[in-house]
């Protein structure tokens, strides 16, 4: 019937189901990892003695629990 070979349908129906999941996953890596080197900064400015404004270190901490959390989210159980 159809001339496709199986694996590659397979691998296209995965693709329709969750479109641009690799680039998401790349996208949330990249993120999580801004977000935490974000708070490394924040936080050695802290131990140097300079004063940040709460709003800014809580926005930074946020960031470094909804990216992570997003990545999470964004897996695949079957891999």
């Amino acid at each position: 019937m159809s001339k496709i070979d199986p694996e590659l349908k397979k691998k296209l129906l995965k693709e329709t189901q969750a479109p641009f999941k690799g680039l998401r996953r790349i996208l949330w890596i990249a993120f999580t990892g801004s977000s935490f080197l974000g708070l490394l900064i924040m936080l050695s400015k802290i131990a140097g003695g300079n004063e940040i404004q709460q709003n800014n270190l809580l926005i930074q901490i946020g960031a470094c629990i909804l990216f992570p959390f997003l990545l999470f989210l964004d897996r695949n159980n079957k891999d």
